[in-house]
């Protein structure tokens, strides 16, 4: 039986056993949950909201259908707005773009704050799509508990499946994301733009972020080895390293991480001309500092408008709501200062794969992690 076929079966089941609970919220908190493992994820969050809704805001049931609510959403949507900078960059971007009759587009709504940003800064309507319902429905209630009701209309759906005409009203003229991840494309940014471009937004309208990039530097991350198992209770466990998950996730303001060249960009994707993007190689040329490096550094930068940028460099003490990632080489290398160190990279419109040249020269020193 096809997966497709499966899920229908299940949900004609609940329709039945929903039924048959009526108002009772602890069924219908169970019937949740039993829709969450059997994969009908839209129906475990319709479940568990209605659930809440009868049930006392305390107790069991309560405990029960929230962490159903809660169960598939990101920790990254608390932290990232929370990011200053981050929020800045948008609105100033969002205050030069946005005109009075405005009609704008935001990709994945998250909290609806870009979508309040552009309402604030006169957009006459605003569309905002996310394809995660549960969070799509406490979207709409911040943007009714802020007063936006009236020019904010949230879409519970992916950008892909969002038409312009029934959905939007007509094709946007400017367009707003937010779907970079660390790396920048592992959320989809690429394909969401080929599509977004070409369906849903007008030419030339205003696309923010237009550009981004993926920057790179050879580092020292001198927490590397410490990271890493050595020996435990008197035994050797260092070769489990092999089976580290890689690249490292780390802070931008990592104190025990240095940069040991000027950093230089491996890809570049102007997200305003809508592709088309494929995969891609590529390599960059960094020019060491003289002191030891264990590993190849990325970051983001994006390039909001003609005026403003933002980028997480790692630097000591720097916040940021996206995380640098960290690249180890096989051995810890001291080239002489000034020479080159060639840095491979390939990516496959999602994940991006960085390693280096053996450096003529450089004394190496095996690394832990």
């Amino acid at each position: 039986m096809d997966q497709q076929r499966r899920a229908a079966i299940l949900r004609d089941r609940l329709v039945v056993l929903v039924a048959q609970a009526g108002d009772d919220p602890r069924t219908l908190a169970g019937l949740a949950g039993a829709a969450r493992r059997a994969g009908l994820a839209d129906d475990a969050q319709r479940l568990a909201r209605r659930a809440l809704a009868l049930a006392p805001p305390a107790g069991e049931i309560w405990s029960r259908a929230n962490r159903i609510l809660s169960a598939d959403i990101p920790t990254w949507h608390f932290m990232i707005i929370k990011d200053r900078l981050r929020n800045e960059a948008y609105d100033a971007a969002l205050g030069r773009a946005v005109r009075p009759n405005s009609r704008v587009l935001d990709i994945g709504s998250g909290t609806g704050l870009l979508a309040m940003m552009a309402a604030r800064a006169g957009a006459g309507t605003v569309v905002s799509c996310e394809q995660d319902p549960a969070i799509a429905a406490v979207a709409a209630e911040i943007v009714a508990a802020n007063g936006y009701r009236d020019r904010i209309r949230i879409v519970a759906k992916p950008s892909g499946a969002v038409d312009p005409d029934s959905d939007m009203g007509g094709r946007a003229d400017v367009l707003v994301s937010e779907i970079v991840s660390n790396n920048l494309l592992s959320e989809g940014v690429l394909p969401a733009m080929e599509d977004a471009v070409a369906r849903l937004v007008e030419p030339g309208a205003a696309i923010i972020p237009s550009a981004g990039r993926i920057r790179i530097a050879l580092a020292h991350w001198a927490r590397l080895d410490r990271s890493g198992l050595g020996e435990v209770a008197g035994f050797d466990l260092s070769p489990f390293n092999q089976l580290r998950q890689r690249p490292h996730v780390l802070s931008v303001g990592d104190s025990d991480l240095a940069l040991r060249s000027a950093p230089a960009d491996i890809f570049a994707f102007d997200f305003a001309s809508g592709g088309p993007y494929r995969d891609d190689r590529a390599c960059a040329d960094l020019v060491a500092d003289g002191e030891a490096f264990n590993g190849v550094v990325q970051w983001i930068h994006l390039q909001m408008d003609a005026e403003t940028i933002y980028e997480n460099r790692p630097s000591h003490g720097l916040k940021s709501c996206w995380a640098a990632l960290f690249h180890p080489v096989a051995c810890e290398m001291r080239p002489p200062a000034g020479a080159t160190v060639r840095v491979h990279g390939s990516h496959d419109r999602s994940n991006v794969h960085l390693w280096i040249d053996p450096v003529d020269g450089a004394a190496g020193v095996p690394v832990i992690g």
